[in-house]
């Protein structure tokens, strides 16, 4: 970051991406500087196991929610108008693999992304034909200092600068969704067509996030 500050070609806000105004403000501000940009990512968001019996973890879900859903739609929000306007532009939301089933003790977090994933698609349908187009990414597990926290497996990881390769080339194809790595995307194919009762008996004792643990 400060090395990004000291090149003197980027802003640099510090703010609650839930904050829907401080997000407006922040983009005025950008434009203002340097003009509505080409592409907008909206990356912010957070995970913690929660266990729905557990009548503290709600507020922890409505942090998740709040970050992973409000987050992303607000940041997004602030460029629609004027990239509407423009006629070009690219709106991109980082969802998750994880928003197209439950997953035992991280509902909150599977839950926050599925809805990114259906806003995001509502999202490409209001700017059908205005020019600007809506990009959703699902990555699967990426080696971080935070995920390397987790104790459940990880299968298919990739390492964080090749998913931003990956990520890339899916942003300038401008896929409607793309699902990162390739096969994940087999994977989340089998899952999401599997019955409910065999989901339920495979998954029902999988390794659960611990509660509680941000990343």
């Amino acid at each position: 970051m400060q090395q990004l500050a000291a090149s003197g070609s980027v802003s640099i806000y510090a703010l609650d991406v839930g904050d829907a105004g401080a997000i407006a403000a922040a983009a005025q501000d950008f434009m203002l500087r340097h003009g509505v940009p080409d592409i907008v990512i909206a990356n912010a968001g957070i995970s913690s196991g929660t266990r729905t019996e557990v009548a503290a973890d709600l507020a922890v879900f409505s942090r998740i929610m709040h970050t992973n859903v409000l987050g992303l739609a607000a940041t997004l929000q602030a460029f629609t108008t004027p990239m509407r306007a423009r006629g070009s532009g690219v709106l991109v939301g980082i969802a998750s693999v994880a928003g197209f089933r439950g997953l035992s003790g991280a509902g909150a977090y599977c839950a926050s992304k599925s809805a990114a994933i259906t806003w995001l698609e509502a999202l490409r349908l209001e700017l059908h034909g205005s020019g600007v187009d809506v990009v959703t990414i699902c990555p699967g597990f990426v080696a971080t200092p935070l995920t390397a926290a987790n104790r459940h497996p990880m299968p298919f990881l990739l390492q964080a600068p090749e998913a931003a390769r990956r990520i890339a080339r899916a942003i300038e194809a401008r896929k409607r969704l793309a699902i990162i790595p390739w096969q994940m995307r087999l994977v989340f194919f089998f899952l999401r067509r599997m019955p409910g009762w065999l989901y339920d008996r495979l998954f029902a004792r999988a390794p659960r996030k611990p509660r509680n643990r941000a990343n």
